[in-house]
Formats: structure tokens, sequence, C-alpha cells
């Protein structure tokens, strides 16, 4: 019997059931049927195909990581022939073919454990259980000879190497205790000093090292400056992981986090009494280890009580002074915007502070013209300090995602789906909770329901929305949106003329980082209408005219439109940015190409939809009314919220409301104000048995019991023609 590496479970080898998952393998048999399924190997690129990369598992099998499974596309990796990469076997199949997928993990000490997977043994090995475990270290080559994508045996035998001028045993101690209480770094229990002999080397040991000079204390953010020297630091463990060498703790401070390796013998826990949330003093030398600094640790203090408390409130304070924005600066003169300015700053804190706390940020937002372009403003402004944190080349997919979801309300369904993946990664990634931002969706109380779930489990949440009701605010850490007296409408056409979101959204992103120039055109490419002559002259100056601005926003609304649950990243940045292997002419071209589409598609169903609407006058009032389920395609690009828009731009003026009838929804588009909420009500009273519910008062959509149909078409107009 042995213990798992892992969680230290009694099994027969050296990794649980539970925990396969988090250790990576290293596969020593020759052929498919060996491998496990579900497994996580170390492998190495053999070549490429159309339709995927070949990786060589092993030295004598082969798999297939399809393009599919890739997180970026397969002409922009920048991989060569050798280059080690971690994948997870999924299948091997009858014929031998093995099937791999992408592990967002791409080094040894991403994962929890290395072992190895010999199939002549009966289970599977640590790394010095192997030939290569008896190597000395004169034998093996240096640190600089090997690659970065060392293996995980050697990465132990370098990291015993480089600990074995250091002594192995180091002080576990609180400063309630008496400098005689000293365990060494594998002890699980504290010892007492009646329990010591007056010959105990580790008190002795600890004696002398009180006589000495304590090092300096250090900031995280500091390290560069004493590389070489001893130091002490002081901070938060934030992660505290087992690799199969040293015990690597990452240590917090308020100006950056830094990894320790603490060293007993390869892949046993150092210091096991101290694990993540713990606040600590470590002295060691800092050292650069393949680019990274690392902090070799000589003695670990485990602060309590009082002084754990201070050390917690100066690190909240720091993170906090360094993500607030000292002011915020509209992108243009903007009134609605500026009275908006501690909650727009509340906002940029979150997201810079999350940041700097390694917890991804995940944009939520409608799958809408404002909502693509807010959320991709956002987007923008946080992968620059993703790349800057973080080294791994999958980082800016992994610490920043884009989910777009139906509609504007962000239901229990998109909740449940958040919370079960979030869960997931935070159980076999040790990934922290994100920080979940919303733009032009969740705003109003249809949504609180998804937030109180994510409640539930204390993940921070931020909306930006044109409008955010109370039963929102009340649950989500920062909402953002205009007053609303700022969004009034328009009585000429119907058109808001306030900030959209993408307005609130890229206000935000120009305070993240420092993408002021590339944001300042967005606002005006989400005005449906006409755009405000202010953000208009923005875009003008950042050389943007009105005629590409029109096709950049159409561009995007149908993009929006198909695969929607997709983030597209790269469509939207070539469409928004032109940044990639494009020039600006490509493009505009792109932009026009797929506009014209836009163009071809809306006008037929506009004209189908203006030649077949009723105008219904009804108490004084002209209401057109629309058969969606007859009058259009319920599959086809527009859909009903995009052409009842249009239609309304165009016909506006002469009647006081427009209403699309579907199967079991309807949705109201009017110049005047219309809770759509009252409006359910009313038509309640009149039909029995409708069950006519308000599904978003901000895109004006209520559901109803299709069997009802008529008299609730009957009942809306009655009671929407009295509300006018």
């Amino acid at each position: 019997m042995g213990s798992c590496i892992i969680c230290g479970t009694s099994v027969d080898g050296h990794i649980c059931d539970v925990h396969e998952e988090d250790a990576v393998f290293e596969f020593r048999g020759d052929s498919p049927e060996q491998l496990t399924p579900g497994r996580y190997y170390r492998g190495s690129v053999d070549g490429f195909a159309e339709f995927g990369v070949f990786v060589d598992i092993g030295k004598e099998v082969t798999g297939l990581l399809h393009q599919s499974e890739l997180d970026s596309r397969l002409e922009s990796l920048d991989w060569q022939p050798g280059d080690t990469v971690y994948v997870r076997v999924t299948n091997v199949r009858d014929n031998g073919n093995v099937d791999l997928s992408w592990s967002i993990r791409q080094a040894d000490e991403e994962f929890r454990g290395v072992l190895i997977d010999d199939p002549d043994a009966d289970h599977e090995l640590l790394p010095e259980e192997t030939d290569e475990g008896d190597e000395t270290a004169d034998d093996r080559p240096s640190s600089d000879d090997q690659p970065a994508e060392a293996s995980g045996a050697a990465e132990a035998e370098e990291a015993t190497a480089e600990t074995s001028d250091r002594p192995t045993t180091g002080s576990v101690r609180t400063r309630s205790e008496s400098d005689a209480t000293v365990g060494t770094v594998g002890d699980t229990d504290e010892i007492a000093p009646e329990e010591t002999d007056e010959t105990d080397v580790a008190t002795t040991d600890s004696a002398e090292a009180e006589r000495e000079p304590e090092p300096p204390a250090v900031d995280v953010g500091d390290l560069n400056d004493w590389i070489g020297e001893n130091v002490r630091v002081t901070g938060e463990i934030v992660v505290a992981r087992q690799t199969s060498g040293p015990t690597v703790f990452e240590l917090r401070d308020g100006t950056g986090s830094v990894d320790c390796a603490a060293f007993v013998e390869a892949g046993v826990r150092a210091y096991p009494s101290v694990d993540e949330g713990a606040v600590v003093e470590i002295d060691g030398e800092v050292r650069e280890r393949r680019g990274d600094l690392q902090v070799e640790t000589e003695a670990l203090t485990l602060l309590e009580d009082d002084e754990r408390e201070s050390v917690l409130e100066e690190i909240e304070t720091a993170i906090r002074e360094r993500a607030r924005p000292e002011e915020i600066e509209p992108l243009v003169d903007d009134e609605a915007v500026t009275a908006e300015g501690e909650t727009i700053a509340d906002a940029v804190e979150e997201i810079r502070r999350a940041i700097l706390e390694d917890r991804p940020v995940i944009v939520r937002h409608s799958a809408t013209a404002d909502g693509y372009v807010g959320g991709a403003a956002i987007e923008r402004a946080v992968l620059p300090l993703v790349r800057e944190r973080h080294d791994r080349d999958d980082a800016e997919y992994h610490y920043i995602d884009r989910r777009p979801i139906e509609g504007d309300v962000y239901g229990l369904d998109d909740a449940t789906t958040d919370v079960t993946r979030m869960l997931s990664d935070r159980e076999r990634h040790d990934e922290k909770l994100p920080l979940l931002v919303f733009v032009a969706a969740g705003g109003t109380a249809e949504s609180a329901d998804g937030f109180e779930l994510l409640d539930v489990y204390d993940a921070p949440r931020i909306v930006i929305d044109t409008v955010v009701e109370p039963a929102v605010a009340d649950v989500v850490e920062t909402a953002l949106a205009p007053t609303a007296d700022a969004t009034a409408i328009d009585i000429a056409d119907g058109t808001t003329r306030g900030p959209t979101a993408t307005v609130m959204a890229a206000t935000v992103a120009a305070h993240v980082s420092d993408v002021r120039e590339d944001l300042v055109h967005l606002p005006a490419v989400s005005y449906w209408g006409e755009v405000p002559e202010s953000y208009a002259e923005a875009a003008a100056d950042a050389g943007y005219d009105a005629t590409t601005i029109g096709e950049i926003r159409e561009a995007i609304a149908l993009g929006a439109y198909y695969q929607s649950y997709e983030d597209k990243r790269e469509l939207v940045a070539d469409l928004l940015f032109g940044e990639r292997d494009v020039t600006d002419e490509d493009i505009r071209g792109l932009a026009s190409h797929v506009s014209e589409q836009f163009r071809e598609n809306v006008d037929v169903a506009v004209e189908t939809a203006e030649a077949n609407l009723e105008r219904r006058p009804v108490d004084g009032t002209t209401i057109g009314v629309l058969d969606l389920e007859q009058f259009t395609h319920g599959y086809d690009f527009p859909p009903a919220t995009l052409l009842l828009d249009e239609l309304y731009r165009q016909l506006g003026e002469e009647l006081d409301a427009i209403v699309g009838l579907d199967s079991d929804e309807l949705h109201v588009r009017s110049k005047h104000r219309v809770d759509v909420r009252d409006l359910a009500d009313s038509a309640n009273e009149a039909v029995e048995n409708a069950d006519l519910e308000a599904l978003s008062t901000r895109s004006h959509r209520v559901e109803f019991l299709a069997g009802q149909r008529e008299g609730v078409r009957e009942a809306v107009l009655e009671a929407l023609a009295a509300s006018l």
C-alpha cells in the first residue's frame, strides 16, 4: 500500500482515483492499449496536418490532437516538432488510434504531481523510483542545458541539486511559541520544549539561527533587486502545491506574488500544516529560475491573531490602491458618464484587482451589437495585463473569457452553467472563482435569480447596462448604468439617446489599461440610428467615418447572430480593431462585405414585414401588429428583436407602437415609455389562464401560453393603447 501524493489517501500506488486528473504522467509503454484514457500525459509535437497536430506520447505511441480541441487557430500555433506539450488521452480506438484533447496546464509545475506510467510496473511510479531517479547531481546536465519544458523527473532532480547546499529543515513557529518550539519542514505536529532532548539538533540549529542577523524585509515587487540575497517576505499563501521535487508556496503581498520553494526530499510535502490562506513570514534566498523569481525557503513563521489580521489589512489596502484609478476621464465630454465617475472607478478597481489576484475575468454579454462591442472593449483592456502578468502562451484564453448569452436576461440556466464550470475549475485546477462582468445584460429584475445563485458561492459580479434595477443592484458588487434621465427616449424615432452599455463599458476599459486610443470609436459603433455628435466626431478623428462605423456595426450584428454562444474573439478583433495579419483596407473590405449580407437580409425581412403589418386603430392610437410566426423565418437572420427595431425606425413617425406576436411571446416597440410588467398584469386580468409574464423589461418581451394567443393579442392591444 502507498499513499496519494496529493491527498495522502491510502492507495495501491501513488495516486487516488479522485486526483488522477490532477497529475501528469510520463508514458513508458510501447502500445496504445497501455494508455489510460482520462489521464494527462507529457508528449512532444511530431508533426502537423490540415486537421490537427500529431503528438508523440512516449517513444512508441502517437496520438492526434484535433484542431477542434485547440484553444487557438491551428495556423497561429508557434510549435515546432519536438516541442513539449501536455495533452489528455480521451479515447483509444480499436484500431489503435489515440484521440487527444488540449490541456490548459502546459508545465509540470502546473500539475499537482508528476508520475511515471510504466505498464511493466503494477502501479504508477514516482520519478525517483525509476532508473533516472538514481542519477547523481554530477551526472545530470546543468539547468542551462535543459529546455524550458523539462520533464517532471528532471525538474525534481534540479530542485534537489539546487537545495542541496541549504538545510533541509526549517522552523514552523508562531509568534506565541518559544524559540525552542521547532519542527522540521516535514513535521505534521509541533514539538513542545519538554518533549525534546537537551541535545536536540533542531533546537540547537534554531538557537544558532536566532543569533544570526535577521534578513531584510522586502516587498515582493522589489525582489528583482535582491537576486542572490537572503531576504524576508511576508504575506498570504494563495496556492500551496506539491511538485515531484519541492513544495511550492505562492506568497502574495500588496505588491505582487512569488513562488517560495521548500524542499525536504523529492515529492515530500514540506510544512504540511501550512496551507492556502495562511499568513507567513518566509526567510530565504532570492533566485532566478527559468526566467521567474523564486525564494528558496530556509525558514517559515506562521503569523496568527492580530499580526495575521494586520498583514491581511495591509495587503488589502495596497491592492486597492494599486487597482483604483486616480481619476475618471470619459472618452468624450458626456455629462451622463461623468455623473457615474465613482461607480466607474469601482468597476475598474474590481477588474484590476481580479487580475492582480490571478482571478479569471469572465465577460458575459448579450448577443447583440451593443453586447459584443462593449464586451470586446473590456476584453481589449484585460488582455495586455494578463499577458504582462503570465508567461504561459494560453494565459490570455485562461484568464479572460467572453461568453455571450441569448437575450439580455441572465437566467438560472446561464448561472447554473457558470457555477458548474467554475466549481469544476476550482476542484480540478485550484482555480480561483472568477470575476463575472455583465455587459448589456443582467440589468433587469428578471436576472436576480441568476445572480443570487452566484452569490451563494461568493463569485464577484459587475453589471454594466443601460439600466440596473434595484433587485439586481442589491445582489451584485458593482452596478453601473446611466441615470434614468440620461436614457430618455427621443420622441422623433423612439431611439435611446443616452449612453449605451458600450459607452459605459468602454469608459471602464479605458481606465483598466492603456488602450484608450483603441476604444474611442467603439461607442459610435454601438448606436443604432443617429449617433450622438460627440461620439461620431471622436470616431471620425480616429479614422472611422460614418459609413465605416455603420458597416462595422452591421457586420458585428450579423456575426453576433450566428454561433451566438461563441465569442468569435479573432473575428470581432478584426472587425473592431483591424490589428491582425491584414491591412486596414482588408478590414474595411471585410466589414463592408459582411455588412452587405446584413443589409440584404434585413431589407428583405423589413419589406415582407411591412407588407404584412396590420395597422390597428385602438382608442385613438395606431398600433402596428406583425404576426412573426407567419411572416418571418423563425430560425434565419434577422432575429425578431433586430427586425422589429429596424421596422420601427422606419415606421415610428406614423405608428404609436408596434407589437410583434410569436407563438408564445410578444415584443413591443414604442416611442412612449412602456412598462411590460404592467402590460402583462393588465392582460392577465382580461384573459384567464394566459399566464403572461414579462421576460425582459429592457427588450420589452412578454411570454404567454400559446393556447391563449388570440385572447392575449386583443388584451395586450387594449392595455397598450391605454398606457400610451
